[in-house]
């Protein structure tokens, strides 16, 4: 059964499970990590294309039965532990380079997994997450749009983002009172310069605390008025109007200061 705790929600579609497949195209050598394999419904046909599988599964007794699968089939690797815990450079390591990730993520640790696998050092080619609907709008928005907010920012900073396809709650059992879809995040350098990472994390989340409020009063404390227009950004404009390139100008003018 699926466990509330755990937000699972298991895919059963084939239609919805090949078109990932296809989009995803893993060749035979890839370095593939699977994070919550749940009942298979991705794994197997994952196991027909590649020559190792890494799973990460949460759930005790479902880590169990794959443990017994691997007993019989080396190409597959239990990682029985929380992704969120998961030390993904030491797995690229042991796996001999970059890895692929793939997933129907739970939706209660979406933000903070990408938040942690963007953030951290390992070597990542792309990954291909099964996510709520609302969390990719927000992810793939442009500046000014409605979802424009923190993560479509923190993620431009350090990822292109591609919006894939939706996928209904009656692809899942249990269905999900929401709509999903499936993204696909590849990480790479941005066009502009981010010195201080940190720094650029605390003025865009700082910038978007209130939405309502300006920029002179939502940095007030990071940035004076009279600096953020030195930027070439107008201090009475809102945080959603403002490219990620923008907020690094910002930040590079609050280093400035210490």
């Amino acid at each position: 059964m699926a466990r509330k705790r755990f937000g699972q929600h298991f895919l059963h579609e084939r239609g919805v499970i090949e078109r990932i497949v296809r989009l995803l195209d893993p060749a035979a050598d890839d370095r593939l990590v699977e994070i919550g394999p749940g009942e298979g419904a991705l794994t197997r046909p994952l196991l027909e294309r590649v020559n190792a599988l890494s799973v990460i599964e949460i759930d005790r007794e479902l880590a169990a039965g794959w443990r017994e699968t691997a007993a019989g089939d080396p190409r597959l690797n239990v990682i029985e532990a929380d992704a969120l815990s998961v030390d993904y450079a030491a797995l690229a390591a042991r796996r001999g380079g970059a890895l692929r990730l793939v997933g129907n993520l739970p939706y209660n640790i979406s933000s903070p997994l990408l938040f942690a696998l963007l953030g951290g050092d390992a070597p990542i080619v792309d990954m291909h997450f099964m996510l709520q609907k609302e969390v990719v709008d927000r992810m793939v928005a442009a500046p000014g749009s409605r979802d424009y907010g923190r993560l479509s920012v923190t993620l431009a900073a350090r990822a292109r983002a591609e919006h894939l396809f939706d996928v209904g709650p009656g692809a899942f059992r249990p269905p999900p009172k929401v709509m999903s879809a499936v993204v696909r995040i590849t990480p790479r350098s941005p066009d502009f310069t981010i010195d201080d990472p940190a720094r650029f994390d605390r003025v865009v989340t700082a910038a978007f605390g209130q939405r309502r409020k300006t920029l002179r009063n939502a940095l007030r404390g990071e940035l004076e008025a009279e600096t953020i227009a030195a930027c070439g950004i107008d201090p009475a404009e809102r945080a959603e109007r403002l490219s990620a390139a923008d907020f690094a100008a910002l930040a590079r003018a609050a280093a400035e200061r210490y």
